[in-house]
Parts: structure tokens; C-alpha cells; sequence
């Protein structure tokens, strides 16, 4: 039989044809793409051509094609739809890609035709997109050893398909974690809570084939559980299960794996001549350094920690009310949160959920780009990898943009959080291709499924990326999309959840799901009055993760990274009732790959640019203003990577913004 992954995919736009794929596919398709690859790399190192452009760069820009798109295939698969195939198949192909990867970077003669290139780049010629792809695929061979030599060279080769190899054990340890714990809940266990929640819990059992009502570590189930639970011992017991992901000893222990990749991380960056980690990951960011990074986050530490400080004291008054002696724990901050909420703001999350049914909130984000940016989405009628995911076509005036895949809700197959990534991205090198892209998220299921504000905010975030792969419009792979600096990626996410709070998209979408009246003004301007709410928790959980990550990797590996953790959690002065967003055993963005090693600061980067960058809107006093939103797609959704991130602000903006902006944002700016 012909294996479906390396066949012609002639199903509408080209999509994968998902209901032919069988998981004994992959094996022979990755091999063959391997082959395939590693001939075309070699045609063009062994060419007897003199180097130029187009046989060099852009044959290396065509070369990986079936790699890529048996890869797009499988790994989005691996994160959203995984089976014990699929794992076993993932630990395999870890070490065989690392491998290749090694092959083409380290590739001397390879390297010696782009570095002529190189050397002679402002005699070529060029445009300034292939001017900008030279520069980044030069930089990206020296930045992967290509200048090394003998044993050095080898043991980089070795260091990195190691760490490949771990980064996928440290996820699929998680995702073990989350899928083995779960907590059945007794009739009595339910008592006050919101019918969301017992909703919630209900579908989680019947997912696992269970009667009743079940608890599991799903972020959308556990946190409301967390929230409204009035059972103190459960919240406990919920919240030290999910926040030992990753620790719980054994074979799906991360700890040891967190140590072993730092130690690897390190060992990396000195072969290539750098001091630290650190210093080697940040070089190509707009932050550029530690130090930079470090400032950024300390300037903002400080008054989330004093806000956050006030409101455990408030909190711990309403703990003694209750008749409990003792601190206020991190299994009680969000259940009192909501309480005080309720107080001070009328705001009742159980009251607001009705009026963010999930197809609202779609049609919302979909309406929102349709009057930015004029695109328009229609169901599609295709054959997926689940039936939970959905597809529409995109289009503008007629022409096609892109095909967009929603998966929305939780299950044990999926990894836990949100993501954005793409079974094609847009070029036009060698003929036009618009992208496939995915949003993923772990949202409770329901009948109908209904959303926390920060849920509409996570889908609002995550289509803010799919309009960066959507609205792309560059020539080649290499700067398509969301290729771009770590720290500029998140600002396309982070600007578009802005428009989630735009009182006339509320009044349009957020409706009751039974009767289709739209939220009460009353109720929309608490809930916008209460946007900062407890941003001195959201602020201090996130950023003490980003600065543990930061000194993991700015100097010498910690032996114990559980222990440098502590460290860095006690100078800071970590407030005892808040935990880590993501600590070391589950800080996946941190281990399960390099994408945010030393770069899990990046969204605070992002988020100076992304209130500067709303500002634009609402000094125009129009949220749709059309040249403003022409200005967003011509210099940051459409750009890709095609010139440097602060060029590309900059040209939007006028110029870089300071920190007052995000500190206003998070109600932080006048916090002493």
C-alpha cells in the first residue's frame, strides 16, 4: 500500500489526509524523508557550481520539504493526539533528528559555500528578504557549531542529541503525571460548587470511562476547582497533586532530567565560546543579555510583590474569619481571591461564565480580524485527526489565506497548556503555499462548554498567533510567520487578547448561551473594572518563574536545580502562598525543549510592546482604526522575520516603548 504521508495530498487545500494515516506509517515516512533530505543537502554542499543564492540558500530552503511535512503531521499529532505509538516513535525519532540536524550544520562544505555567500553579500545583489534569510541561516550554522572542529565538534553532535532525547522524556513524564491523577468525587465533595465545575467534572469521568464526577489535573478543571471549592482538605490535596507534576519519584521523575539538561545547556554554550547559557540563548533576542532581562523583570517584581503582600493580608483575614488559625496557603489564595472579588467588585465568575459560551467567543475572535483585517471564515466539511477539531478556510476578498484547525477542549491525550503551531506555514519560494495552521487548547468540555475570562482570554491569545502564520506574507520558510525572536513572538498574542475587552465586542458576543441577551452593562463594567484583579499573584507567579529560569542559566549548571529554585525563590521573597507558575519538575516551556530555555521572560518582553502597541488603537480613539491595523499587518503579522524585531516595531510604532505602559496594564504603576 501507498504510505498516505508521502503521497500526493490532493484532499480540499491540501490538508493531511488524517483518516488514511496510520501510526505504522510514520516509521517508513520519516525514513524516507530522512533519505530524501540528506541527498538534496548533499547535491547542494557537493555541487561543482559556484555558490550563489539561488543554489545554496534557497535549494536549502526547498531541500526538507517531505521532512517537513511528515513532521508537521506527526509532532502536531504527538502534542494534541498522542498514543503510545506515537511516544514510542517520538523517544526514536529524538536522537535520529538531533542527528540529521548536526549532519547539515556541521556540513563543512556546506558551510563553506554560504560563508563565500556571506563574504560577499553586498556584491550579490540581493533583496533585503534574501539579504535577511543569508544573514540568519549564516548565523545559524556558526550558533550551531559549524566553526568547530575534531572533538568538539563531536561532542556538541553528542550534547545535542542528548538533550533531544531528554526534552522528550521530560514531557512525556508530564503528560504520564497528568493522565495518571485523578480524584472521584463524592456527592457531598460537590457541595458549593458551581454548576460549571460539576459540568466540568462529570465530562472528565465519562472521558476516562468513569461514573460520577471526577477531578483531574486539568488546568481548566483544577483551577475553578481550586477557586470555588469551600473544602479546605480537597484544595489541598488538588493543589499539591497538580504542583507535584513532574516530582512524584520513580520513573516519571523530572528532577533528575531538569539537572542533566542544564548541565548539557551549559556545556553546549562553552563549546561555542559563550560564558553561560544564557549569555548564548538571549545573543539573537531583542534583550540581548541576562542583565537585561534581569532588569526588566526586577523592575516589575518589586510592586507585584507589594501588591500581592496587601492582598494576602486582606485574604488571611477572611482565612481567620472562617475560624482557621495558621498562614494563608497557596491552596487557599485562589478560593478567598474569589471571595474577595465577589466583595469588592459584585463580580461573580459563576454569573459570568453563561454569557462566554466557547462558540461565542470564537465568532468573536473571528469578527475581530474580519474588521482589522477584512478576513472571513467558513466551515469546513473535512476529516481531522480528532472529532473534537474543527476547520475553516480563510479568505480575503475571495482569495484564499489559510485553513485554520480549532481543538479546543481537554483530554488525556493531549499535554496540558495552549499552543499555536502549523501543519504548513505561508512562502512563496518555488510557488505560492498558504499555511495550515492549529490552535490547542485544554478547555473543560460541556453541553454547552462554557468559559473562565481567562479561558476567552487563552483563545484570544492563541488565534493572536494564528493570525501571525495566517496573514504572513514573505517568501521563504525561513522567516515565515512566528519565526521570529522569542521575545517579539508573543506580542501578536498578547496585543489581540486587548480586544477582548472592547466594550463593543462584549456587547456583540458575550451573550447568555440560553437566551442570547447580551451581559448587562452593569456586569461587562465590573468585569472591566476588575481587570487588574489580582495582578500581584498573576505577576509574581509568572515572574518568579522567569527569573528561576534565568538563573538556571545564567552562570554554572545547578547540581540541584530543586535547590537553586529555593534559593532564588528566597532572595526574591517569595510570598509563601503563592507557588511558581511552573516549577522545575513541569516547567515544560523551560525543558520540553529549548523554545523558552532561558527565554520564559519573553512574554513580559513582549507584553512592554503589546500595551504600547493597543495604545496606538486607543489614542485613535477607534479599537478598528483601519490605517493603524494596515500599519499591525504590514509590519508585524505579515513581516515574518524578514527584518530585525525592533526594526519592525519601531516602523510600526514610531519608536520603542518603556515599561509604564505594561505596569498601567496590570495595575502595578502606582504601587509603592
Amino acid at each position: 500500500m501507498t504510505n498516505p504521508l508521502l503521497s500526493d495530498w490532493t484532499g480540499p487545500f491540501g490538508l493531511p489526509p488524517f483518516a488514511d494515516i496510520r501510526d505504522e506509517d510514520f516509521g517508513p515516512a520519516f525514513d524516507a524523508a530522512l533519505a530524501e533530505a540528506r541527498a538534496a543537502i548533499s547535491a547542494i554542499a557537493d555541487s561543482p557550481a559556484p555558490p550563489d543564492f539561488a543554489n545554496t540558500v534557497a535549494a536549502q530552503e526547498l531541500a526538507e520539504q517531505s521532512l517537513d511535512r511528515v513532521a508537521g503531521v506527526f509532532f502536531n499529532l504527538a502534542g494534541a493526539e498522542s498514543t503510545p505509538a506515537r511516544e514510542a516513535l517520538q523517544r526514536e525519532l529524538a536522537p535520529k533528528l538531533s542527528a540529521f540536524s548536526s549532519e547539515v550544520t556541521m556540513n563543512r562544505a556546506l558551510f563553506a559555500r554560504i560563508e563565500t555567500l556571506w563574504q560577499a553579500r553586498d556584491s550579490l545583489g540581493l533583496t533585503g528578504e534574501e539579504a535577511r534569510v543569508l544573514d540568519l541561516y549564516r548565523r545559524m550554522f556558526v550558533r550551531a557549531g559549524a566553526l568547530l572542529e575534531g572533538a568538539d565538534a563531536e561532542r556538541l553532535k553528542d550534547v545535542k542529541s542528548r538533550l533531544a532525547v531528554l526534552s522528550t522524556q521530560f514531557t512525556q513524564n508530564l503528560l504520564a503525571d497528568e493522565r495518571g491523577w485523578s480524584r472521584a468525587l463524592a456527592q457531598d465533595e460537590l457541595e458549593g460548587l458551581p454548576d460549571f465545575v460539576v459540568a466540568s467534572a462529570k465530562a472528565a469521568a465519562e472521558e476516562r470511562g468513569a461514573p460520577g464526577h471526577v477531578l483531574t489535573l486539568s488546568r481548566s478543571l483544577v483551577v475553578p476547582f481550586l477557586q470555588f471549592s469551600p473544602r479546605r482538605e480537597l484544595r489541598q490535596e488538588a493543589w499539591r497533586a497538580w504542583s507535584a507534576r513532574g516530582a512524584n519519584g520513580g520513573e516519571t521523575d523530572n528532577r533528575a532530567i531538569a539537572a542533566e539538561i542544564l548541565a548539557l545547556r551549559e556545556e553546549r554554550a562553552r563549546l561555542l565560546g559563550y560564558e553561560s547559557f544564557a549569555a548564548y540563548k538571549l545573543e539573537p533576542e531583542m534583550a540581548k543579555t541576562p542583565q537585561a532581562v534581569r532588569d526588566l523583570l526586577m523592575r516589575v517584581w518589586q510592586p507585584a510583590r507589594t501588591k500581592a503582600i496587601a492582598d494576602a493580608a486582606a485574604m488571611e483575614e477572611m482565612l481567620r474569619a472562617d475560624g482557621i488559625n495558621g498562614p494563608l496557603e497557596p491552596w487557599d489564595w485562589r478560593y478567598y481571591s474569589e471571595k474577595r472579588r465577589r466583595a469588592l467588585h459584585d463580580l461573580d465568575e459563576a454569573a459570568l461564565k453563561p454569557y462566554l459560551p466557547l462558540e461565542a467567543m470564537i465568532a468573536a475572535a473571528f469578527d475581530v480580524a474580519n474588521r482589522l483585517f477584512g478576513l472571513e471564515f467558513r466551515r469546513l466539511d473535512v476529516a481531522l485527526y480528532h472529532p473534537d477539531a474543527r476547520a475553516w478556510e480563510v479568505t480575503r476578498q475571495g482569495r484564499h489565506m489559510a485553513v485554520f484547525i480549532g481543538d479546543w477542549f481537554a483530554r488525556g491525550s493531549k499535554r496540558s497548556g495552549a499552543w499555536c503551531s502549523a501543519f504548513r506555514s505561508q512562502r512563496k519560494l518555488g510557488g505560492e503555499v498558504r499555511p495550515v495552521v492549529v490552535n490547542v487548547c485544554n478547555f473543560a468540555k460541556g453541553d454547552p462548554a462554557l468559559l473562565s475570562w481567562d479561558d476567552a482570554r487563552t483563545l484570544f491569545h492563541e488565534f493572536g498567533h494564528a493570525l501571525h502564520q495566517i496573514l504572513s506574507d514573505v517568501t521563504f520558510p525561513f522567516i515565515s510567520g512566528t519565526s521570529v525572536a522569542r521575545d517579539f513572538v508573543e506580542l501578536p498574542s498578547q496585543l489581540y487578547e486587548h480586544w477582548l475587552e472592547v466594550p463593543e465586542v462584549l456587547e456583540r458576543h458575550a451573550r447568555h448561551w440560553q437566551t442570547g441577551a447580551p451581559m448587562p452593562a452593569d456586569l461587562r463594567d465590573r468585569l472591566l473594572a476588575a481587570a487588574t484583579w489580582d495582578q500581584g499573584f498573576a505577576t509574581v507567579e509568572y515572574v518568579a518563574s522567569a527569573l528561576v529560569d534565568l538563573a538556571f542559566h545564567d552562570g554554572a549548571a545547578p547540581a540541584d536545580p530543586m535547590a537553586k529554585q529555593a534559593e532564588v525563590l528566597a532572595e526574591i521573597g517569595m510570598p509563601h502562598a503563592i507557588g511558581m507558575r511552573h516549577a522545575t519538575p513541569h516547567f515544560a516551556h523551560v525543558f520540553a525543549g529549548d523554545g523558552y530555555s532561558a527565554g520564559y521572560y519573553s512574554y513580559m518582553w513582549s507584553e512592554v510592546m503589546d500595551a504600547d502597541a493597543f495604545a496606538a488603537f486607543e489614542e485613535a480613539e477607534d479599537p478598528f482604526h483601519p490605517e493603524i491595523a494596515e500599519k499591525l499587518e504590514r509590519f508585524i503579522l505579515s513581516a515574518g522575520g524578514s527584518r530585525e524585531a525592533e526594526e519592525l516595531y519601531t516602523a510600526f510604532r514610531g519608536r520603542m516603548p518603556g515599561v509604564e505602559p505594561l505596569l498601567k496594564g496590570r495595575g502595578l504603576l502606582d504601587v509603592a
